[in-house]
């Protein structure tokens, strides 16, 4: 928790306590639904909770803002961006009906009233939003084609409605003619886990 308070000096109570929760709500929910690596319990608040919240360093959601989390696997990076953007609405998907449950039951557990879930492939979803958040979960070539025509068309961020990708390694090959910004997680958080980490911003 003390990592959060590093670079979130600002949160209120009530999201100290929902990001506190978090840590005694997955190890209950791991032990039955492997959602995490058992291995990496002990680094929840830096490998899985502050690398979500690195989209929060390229912008701050206005009130009202609408997000997809595809491929959101055991909710990241879509609840800790919930908690951190009570005014914005997520909306997160995956095509594993046991990790939609265990997303569903933390976000019950906290009262997430900005959540909803969807137990559904991410080609599937007919709805539009104002940005696409996801953590690795395909190549960008891939993605792109998973959220065509997903985005909404009136832009009133501090940038354009996109996707913004979070994804480590080596990403020149894979983003050869796609324009995109890069941004290096390390430029945000100095935690050696970051140093090959990037968010991969993408406007629409």
């Amino acid at each position: 928790m003390q990592i959060l308070q590093k670079y979130f000096p600002d949160l209120t109570e009530k999201q100290l306590q929902q990001f506190s929760d978090l840590k005694e709500l997955y190890e209950h929910w791991n032990a039955k639904i492997n959602v995490i690596s058992r291995k990496k319990m002990d680094t929840l608040y830096t490998n899985h909770v502050l690398h979500s919240l690195a989209i929060a360093k390229v912008i701050q959601f206005k009130k009202g803002t609408t997000v997809l989390d595809i491929g959101t696997g055991g909710g990241f990076p879509g609840i800790p961006l919930a908690i951190l953007f009570p005014d914005t609405q997520f909306l997160l998907v995956d095509s594993i009906g046991k990790k939609i449950k265990v997303v569903n039951e933390i976000s019950s557990a906290i009262c997430l009233s900005n959540v909803r879930t969807m137990h559904e492939r991410a080609e599937k979803v007919n709805e539009t939003f104002d940005f696409v958040v996801s953590r690795a979960v395909t190549n960008m070539k891939d993605f792109k084609k998973w959220v065509k025509g997903k985005f909404n068309k009136k832009h009133y961020n501090s940038i354009d409605n996109g996707i913004l990708y979070l994804k480590g390694g080596d990403l020149v090959e894979e983003l050869r003619g796609i324009s995109h910004t890069k941004y290096n997680i390390s430029e945000f958080f100095n935690e050696e886990y970051f140093d090959t980490k990037n968010i991969i911003y993408i406007g629409y």
